[in-house]
């Protein structure tokens, strides 16, 4: 590395160190407060004998000088040494102790428009324009040049901490035995990576984005995609799709990597692909209809190992898909960075692509540039085994995925903000209503809330099953019509009220989720057994989040969407947009108590309901009294 280069990047380093510096710690709750919330988060969602055994249990855990006391006085010593005192249980928990396959299960994804590509050049220029606002937004990385960010909505205007960005083209996800490691590539031993991998029909390529110290130009990224899709047409060279095991279970892939390692040739490889920037993945047309679920089916699990499954490497952060039909997106390994990190860079990215001037690349502009070189693999009969059972387990997940895409056009975001209501706790409150339409019943929900305005914050969970958004489904399915539309309303104005005020606790840094985590983690490390809080049923139930949602704001042609986190469970993001709402639903086929279209017809008739009441009670309220007596009298409906 030129000494000019480190010397940037320790200064940039200590730039981005004072960042954080100047953002507040991360508070941590009164440990009775978050109990008592606890307690009423689960109360309508458990039966009544559940409720007294769990209240009974967590009143013994509160006692004066009891475990509850002694851990939140652990936990405090923690604030005190940490920059975070949730950060690392929070990781561990959510993603790095998780053994699930990445694809669905963990991995989000973003779909860009769909591309009208002429020709496979064509493909390439845009691949190549791709690559370099890539490597444009990079430099603004290593700088330390990216404006802050500004929290918007709830309590907007305060500064975000920014260290995720940090993690997008310079982390990677390991996996282990019992547990993966999160790599962070920016440490003084690891130099920035120069090269990106390239997959095209399940090789990978390594392409020098930087060579005798010139960033490459975007007529010599589209030369070397070329060099890189001819040598993939080599039938005499091709290897196994060694890609498929990244696919695989944490701790199976993990074992089929250890195996790799035993050869040289497959360590340099791996190393190359570890160390790298980000994935670009070519991909072969898909032979479907391109309508919006089936571009998102590309993205989340590639249709897979016989489609573009095998074209993919789920460990590392980025990876952009370009299909030669014009199927193009990012896929995301989730654990360095949330959504809105990842859309914030999707967004320059593509106003990069969309400002760049569209000058011809002319394919002869640098000759002299070495060839990309192809990663070799060494694969042992032991290696074929782990492939051929990575393949079987990938087809699973794509056969099981019930997957669709909703578009509600009745109204967006600037309807709702005319009813003097927060769009996302009104459409948090449809998803409750369209839950107890399919199933009679509300479940534990996890609505992701960012806490950036810490320091290394990431996000806690808006419980939006809330026993005011209960008592409005109640009323709005009572099917014997005693309740008016103005209780109604009452109902609904409550619902957002209590969704409202659980995004403001959530926000900064007062919900029960990262505290009950925390407590439960120095509990393994402090006492003898596990407390009777954390292993009863009713504490169990309140972490299965059968609801899984997300708001993933853009204004940008493209959309987001991933899977559900349990077996019986709902993935719903959304995008709220000024005239409609998208909506991306997710399940399981193996459950038979869900279905995506069924949920997704349910979201539509609650937001038309919703909508509805909304507008018969401002019609109600803008008719003078008088008139309205009149009416009633004369037996007429307003």
């Amino acid at each position: 590395m030129p000494v000019l280069k480190k010397a940037t990047l320790e200064k940039s380093a200590s730039k981005g160190s004072e960042e954080t510096e100047e953002l507040p710690k991360l508070p941590v709750p009164p440990l009775q407060q978050t109990m008592d919330m606890y307690l009423k988060c689960m109360k309508h969602l458990v039966s009544e004998e559940q409720y007294k055994k769990s209240k009974a249990i967590v009143e013994k855990f509160i006692m004066p000088g009891g475990v509850g006391e002694m851990l939140q006085q652990k936990l405090l010593e923690r604030q005190e040494k940490t920059e975070n005192w949730i950060h690392q249980y929070w990781l561990d928990d959510m993603y790095l102790n998780n053994r699930l396959p990445l694809p669905v299960n963990s991995s989000p994804a973003v779909i860009f428009a769909r591309h009208n590509f002429q020709d496979a050049n064509d493909q390439l220029r845009f691949t190549a324009n791709l690559i370099s606002g890539v490597l444009d937004y990079k430099t603004l990385l290593d700088m330390h040049a990216l404006p802050v960010d500004f929290a918007r909505g709830q309590l907007s205007g305060q500064p975000m901490c920014m260290k995720q960005y940090y993690g997008l083209f310079s982390s990677y996800r390991l996996p282990g035995p019992s547990k993966d490691t999160l790599v962070a590539q920016e440490s003084s031993i690891m130099p920035e990576p120069e090269h990106i991998i390239v997959a095209c029909n399940n090789q990978f390529f390594v392409l020098d984005v930087v060579i005798n110290f010139r960033r490459l130009s975007e007529g010599d990224l589209f030369t070397q995609l070329k060099k890189i899709v001819r040598m993939a047409e080599n039938e005499d060279e091709r290897l196994p799709p060694i890609g498929l095991l990244t696919s695989d279970g944490r701790a199976e892939w993990s074992q089929a990597r250890e195996v790799l390692m035993k050869d040289s040739t497959n360590r340099d490889s791996l190393d190359m692909i570890e160390r790298c920037m980000c994935l670009v993945c070519l991909d072969a047309p898909t032979g479907l209809e391109l309508n919006e679920a089936n571009r998102a089916l590309q993205l989340l699990h590639g249709g897979g190992y016989d489609k573009n499954g095998g074209n993919r490497w789920y460990d590392k952060p980025m990876q952009f898909v370009v299909g030669r039909d014009g199927v193009c997106g990012t896929i995301c390994e989730h654990s360095p960075f949330d959504g809105i990190v990842l859309v914030q860079c999707t967004e320059h990215l593509l106003k990069y692509m969309k400002n760049s001037p569209k000058k011809l690349v002319r394919a002869d502009s640098v000759s002299e540039l070495p060839a990309p070189r192809r990663l070799r693999w060494k694969c042992s009969p032991e290696i074929q085994g782990h492939l051929a059972s990575s393949a079987e387990k990938l087809q699973r997940i794509v056969n099981n995925l019930d997957f669709t895409v909703y578009r509600f056009k009745g109204y967006g975001k600037e309807f709702i903000k005319k009813q003097k209501m927060s769009p996302d706790a009104f459409i948090q409150i449809s998803l409750q209503l369209a839950f107890y339409r399919c199933h009679r019943k509300l479940v534990p929900t996890y609505e992701s809330a960012s806490i950036r305005r810490f320091r290394m914050g990431r996000v806690d969970n808006i419980r939006s099953s809330t026993a005011e958004a209960l008592a409005f489904v109640k009323a709005m399915m009572d099917g014997k019509s005693t309740i008016s539309d103005s209780e109604k309303m009452e109902y609904l104005r409550s619902a957002i009220a209590a969704q409202t005020n659980y995004t403001i606790l959530a926000i900064t840094g007062m919900a029960i989720d990262n505290h009950l985590l925390a407590l439960r983690e120095l509990a393994r490390e402090h006492c003898k057994e596990l407390p009777e809080v954390f292993t009863d049923e009713m504490y169990l139930s309140s972490n299965r989040f059968i609801l899984s949602t997300s708001q993933v704001p853009t204004t940008m042609e493209m959309f987001c969407c991933y899977g559900p986190v349990v077996p019986n469970g709902y993935g719903a993001c959304y995008n709220p947009q000024p005239e409609s709402i998208l909506f991306c639903i997710s399940s399981f086929r193996d459950c038979k108590e869900t279905s995506s279209d069924t949920f997704a017809k349910a979201v539509e008739e609650s937001l038309t309901a919703m909508g509805d009441l909304c507008v018969q009670h401002n019609t109600k309220a803008q008719t003078p009294v008088k008139e309205r007596k009149s009416q009633q009298e004369n037996g007429h409906r307003t």
